[in-house]
């Protein structure tokens, strides 16, 4: 049974305190003090949850006792009465940290269902504080089920070089620069090298270059000062300052214009900001990564992107692979993307058929992960039956799809990528070199090429048997 909760009543006047007792004892664990000096040795020896007090004791006073109630490690709700009520003393008892206040002479009654009120509110009080720190483990046990690498979905020889490199870098605080197609996951691959850093208990602060004007992207990244242009009504804290400490992601660094690539050189070389109409340098602390889908040194060469720029972003490199360099990373994409848009849509997670699949592996996929999501999510929705059909996946990858692995023609005996344009080519050749192709392409993995191939372990394991021992690495 949960034990009464306790309550000290504290007041100079021996009737008051013998009213209050009396009425609030059946309820109450209740404690008594005639002074504050006496009151404050009850609170440090005895848990008290409410504290219920006189403001004028003589020549002590209740707020210095309020003071110190508050000052406890768990401080009680407090209450405070008085035959001098006014607004301002009531404010002033608020701003200190009282609950409530009531001037005498008392009603016994309302003193009552006050404290009772008090009561209910440190209850929820203590129950929220508990759902906090519920929720608070709860999200650090995902966490920890899920490190930030775990996003990074794939067993290709290319996905397990990039986490390898990612771990490596991580730890560092020199400057990354990601180069990889549109839609390859850059800005994941940042998520990763900040969560594994010394600084991932600071903030994270991204800034995407392209979508913003030249004039903006400065404010932006260095803040301004009021009145520093039109609209500038007040300070601004610029993208590095909100990051001081943590990291500052700079999406599709390629665009932005050779003003503001002059300034950002100056605070890669000095560590130092300026505001937008401010000459007063500003030290910050930030690790920066960087990425671009466009070829920089293309750049450079044309005068579109400043060398020494280049040189201070390009200390640590990152490339994160296209998906038709990945393929046999396909079907662990799919499937996290199917589990999560049928969750989305109240859905089971539909298998992929095989015609669908052939259609997925035979596509060049130029917008890379982000397009197969898309194309996915648009699968999960318009998928009537129990599984993924060709005719559920979108109009213009059916159209565009290519063979992903070339078929190798009769005449092409060491595997020129060329198709015979006779349709009497010789079957077992065709398959002989697939299978070569595959496990070359996943240096020997037989469960990958498996999977490359959309066969099972078993199946070529078997088709492995039948060839000459010469054909298999």
């Amino acid at each position: 049974m949960t034990s009464p909760a306790s309550i000290l009543i504290v007041d100079d006047e021996k009737p008051t305190r013998d009213g209050l007792r009396m009425a609030l004892e059946e309820r109450f664990e209740c404690f008594v003090a005639s002074h504050p000096q006496q009151a404050l040795e009850i609170l440090k020896t005895q848990q008290i949850n409410i504290l219920l007090t006189d403001l004028r004791m003589g020549t002590e006073s209740g707020m210095d006792l309020l003071d110190e109630a508050q000052k406890l490690p768990q401080p009680p709700v407090s209450i405070m009465m008085t035959a001098y009520g006014s607004v301002d003393t009531a404010v002033e008892a608020m701003r200190r940290g009282a609950w409530h206040f009531v001037t005498k002479p008392l009603n016994l009654e309302e003193v009552e269902m006050l404290v009772l009120r008090a009561s209910r509110s440190q209850s929820l009080e203590k129950e929220n504080q508990s759902l906090k720190q519920e929720n608070q483990s709860l999200r650090q046990e995902n966490k920890t089920r899920e490190p930030a690498l775990e996003r990074l979905i794939g067993q290709s020889p290319e996905m397990t070089d990039l986490r390898n490199k990612i771990k490596q870098m991580a730890p560092s605080r020199a400057t990354v620069l990601i180069q990889g197609e549109s839609g390859t996951g850059k800005e994941l691959v940042a998520q990763c090298l900040h969560a594994l850093s010394h600084r991932k208990s600071e903030k994270l602060v991204t800034v995407n270059c392209a979508a913003l004007s030249s004039q903006l992207l400065e404010s932006e990244l260095f803040g301004h000062e009021k009145g520093a242009f039109t609209g500038a009504t007040q300070r601004r804290i610029g993208r590095f300052e909100q990051a001081h400490g943590g990291t500052l992601f700079l999406d599709e660094i390629g665009e932005i214009d050779a003003s503001t690539q002059v300034k950002l050189l100056r605070v890669l070389s000095e560590r130092q900001i300026e505001r937008v109409g401010s000459n007063t340098p500003i030290e910050v602390d930030v690790r920066v990564i960087a990425a671009t889908h466009r070829p920089l040194e293309t750049m450079i060469k044309e005068g579109d992107f400043r060398e020494d720029l280049y040189f201070r972003l390009n200390v640590l490199m990152l490339r994160t692979p296209a998906l038709r360099e990945r393929m046999i990373d396909l079907a662990s994409l799919s499937k996290r993307f199917l589990d999560e848009f049928a969750k989305e849509n109240n859905k089971s997670t539909p298998p992929i058929g095989p015609l669908a699949f052939k259609a997925l592996r035979s596509y060049s996929w130029p917008g890379n992960i982000r397009e197969l999501r898309a194309a996915l999510e648009h699968a999960v929705i318009m998928s009537l039956g129990d599984r993924i059909s060709e005719k559920d996946l979108p109009e213009s990858l059916l159209r565009t799809s290519s063979p992903q692995l070339p078929i190798p023609s009769e005449n092409s005996p060491h595997g020129e990528n060329t198709l015979d344009s006779t349709p009497e080519f010789n079957l077992h050749v065709i398959e002989t070199r697939l299978i070569e192709q595959a496990l070359a392409h996943t240096k020997g993995n037989r469960t990958l090429a498996a999977e490359l191939l959309g066969i099972s372990r078993r199946t070529l394991q078997r088709k492995l048997k039948d060839l000459p021992s010469s054909s298999t690495p």
